[in-house]
This record gives C-alpha cells, sequence and structure tokens, in this order.
C-alpha cells in the first residue's frame, strides 16, 4: 500500500483568455492528483487527508473511490473545500492563486496510525505551508521515516502561500533527513537554493528533478546521474504533470520491490532509465489532455506498441 497524504481541492480552470474568462471547476490538489495517478496505475493506494462535506468535497472522494483509492483514512470536516484559481499561459504551464481562509484540509489533524501494510508515504504541496496541519503532517512524516517507511517528498512550491521564505528553506531542510525520495521541479529547486548532490548528503537516497520538455534527471548518494528525454507530445496544459511523475516513480519502485533505500541504491543505470522513462511517457500523456488527467496502465502499455 502507498499512502499519499496532502491536500484535495478545487482547480478553477479558465475557458479561454483573459481575466474574465469562464472558470471550469477541476478536481485537483499536488496530493489527490498523485493518488489518483497511482490508482490508474493501478497501485494499492490510500489517500491521507481532511475534505469538506461540501458538494466539492464528496466530488473529490466519489473520484478518488471511483480510481480505487481506499478513502478510510481521510477525515471529514463541515468547512469549505479549498479552490485554486489556475492561469493557463501560451506553453501550457500553469500558475495558480489560492482561496484557503477556513478550509477544511488546512484542518488536518495527525492520524493514530497509517493503514495496514503501509510500504510508503508521500508529501508535498500546500499541505506542507499551511497551519495547522502543515505541522500534522510533518510530524506524520517523521514518525513514518523513523519506523523505516519510505517517504516521499515533492514540495512542489506555491509561493503565493509562503510568507517567510527563508523559514520554509529552513524548515525543507530539516524534513530531508526524513525523506527517501525527494522530487522536484528545476523551478522548485532554484527557489529553494541548494542543490540535489547537498540535498543527498542530507538523507534522501535519491533526488529526481524534472525538467519540463526537456525530461527528468536521477541523481543518487554514490554519485550517479542518469538523465532522460522528455516525451514530444502536443502540450494542452501542464497541470498534473508533475504528480503523474510522482506516482509514476512510486508505482515503478514498487513493482520493482524497490521502496526502501536499499532498493534504490540497487537499480542502477538500466534500472533508472527504464524508470525515468515511464516516469516521461505518464507525464507527457497527462499533459496531452486538459486539467489533471494521469493515464491508466493501458494508456502506457498502448504506448509501448506506438
Amino acid at each position: 500500500m502507498i499512502v499519499v497524504a496532502g491536500e484535495a481541492l478545487i482547480d478553477l480552470v479558465p475557458q479561454g483568455a483573459g481575466a474574465l474568462a469562464a472558470l471550469t471547476p477541476a478536481l485537483g490538489g499536488g496530493p489527490f492528483n498523485t493518488a489518483v495517478a497511482l490508482g490508474r496505475l493501478g497501485s494499492p493506494t490510500a489517500f491521507c487527508s481532511r475534505v469538506s462535506r461540501d458538494a466539492f468535497g464528496e466530488a473529490l472522494l466519489q473520484r478518488l473511490e471511483k480510481t480505487g483509492v481506499d478513502v478510510e483514512s481521510v477525515q471529514r470536516g463541515d468547512e469549505p473545500t479549498t479552490l485554486a484559481v489556475a492561469t493557463v499561459a501560451a506553453d501550457g504551464s500553469a500558475a495558480y492563486s489560492f482561496y484557503v481562509d477556513g478550509t477544511a484540509d488546512r484542518l488536518f489533524g495527525e492520524p493514530e496510525a497509517l493503514p495496514a501494510g503501509t510500504r510508503a508515504v508521500s508529501f508535498g504541496t500546500c499541505s506542507l505551508v499551511l497551519e495547522p496541519g502543515a505541522s500534522a503532517y510533518e510530524a506524520l512524516m517523521r514518525e513514518a521515516s523513523a519506523r523505516g517507511v519510505f517517504t516521499a517528498l515533492d514540495p512542489n512550491i506555491r509561493a503565493g502561500l509562503i510568507a517567510d521564505a527563508d523559514a520554509y528553506r529552513d524548515r525543507f531542510r530539516s524534513w530531508l533527513p526524513s525523506v527517501s525520495l525527494l522530487k522536484l521541479s528545476e523551478e522548485d529547486a532554484e527557489w529553494l537554493g541548494g542543490s540535489p548532490r547537498e540535498w543527498l548528503a542530507a538523507g534522501p537516497a535519491a533526488v529526481v528533478v524534472t525538467r519540463g520538455g526537456d525530461g527528468l534527471t536521477a541523481y543518487t548518494r554514490d554519485g550517479g546521474a542518469y538523465a532522460v528525454p522528455g516525451e514530444r507530445v502536443e502540450v494542452v496544459d501542464t497541470i498534473g504533470a508533475g504528480d503523474t511523475v510522482n506516482a509514476a516513480l512510486l508505482h515503478g519502485l514498487a513493482e520493482r520491490d524497490a521502496l526502501s533505500d536499499e532498493g534504490v541504491a540497487g537499480l542502477g543505470a538500466e534500472g533508472w532509465e527504464s524508470l525515468l522513462r515511464f516516469s516521461a511517457r505518464a507525464a507527457a500523456i497527462t499533459c496531452s489532455r486538459a486539467g489533471a488527467e494521469p493515464p491508466y496502465a493501458r494508456e502506457l502499455e498502448a504506448w509501448k506498441t506506438v
């Protein structure tokens, strides 16, 4: 079982150009998208979060359940669902503004236990910024790591939500001893400062940096650096692409029985190239359609025959 811990929210996606373009609600949130992507790839997955009882919250849970994601660890609240207003640039990249005051997901409380059979827990995005939930997720990360559970982190920086950038950077560095796999975009890496080698020295077994259409690079403790190019597709938008990479990496590691520091260290060049190419293909399919719509396993199988 792979557990994804973090927020589920509603993306309001513009259906045209200009500030007053009509907005269409879409189910989203980095951790939510990661959980859906894992479910579509066929990994046993559970979602650990706090979700509103409003209509948006019900729709979020229905999507998870339809995808086969276990929602027994989802807490519920009467507060509204967080909203994220997306702005999509000409190249398909997305930026967001958030409506988060008094919303349900930021009131997450640390659970007494993770689901039985948990092999890995994935964290990231707004849930590690917005208090008081951020401290609860942080405590869960540290406790899971201390018990030997494989932990994945995608900081997925949303600078508009971070009131004190230096304090967040310090907090990020404090997480690294509890992180097994760090995945981040090159934009996030630049914002955070530091380098993959510096971060590896602090704890993770591997750091994966995504470079949009230019592909992905994995850095490992033994000095390895493994890169693959991006897969070429006609980009509709990039919403959910990074979350799809998170899921593909975790799914691929699980299939290789490599959800451990030792397993990551044993992948070698061939294993990393295969895993990164799989992740790049999955992200490309997501980019080829509107919104966060990650691929099903059968779509990736079909890609092999093209």
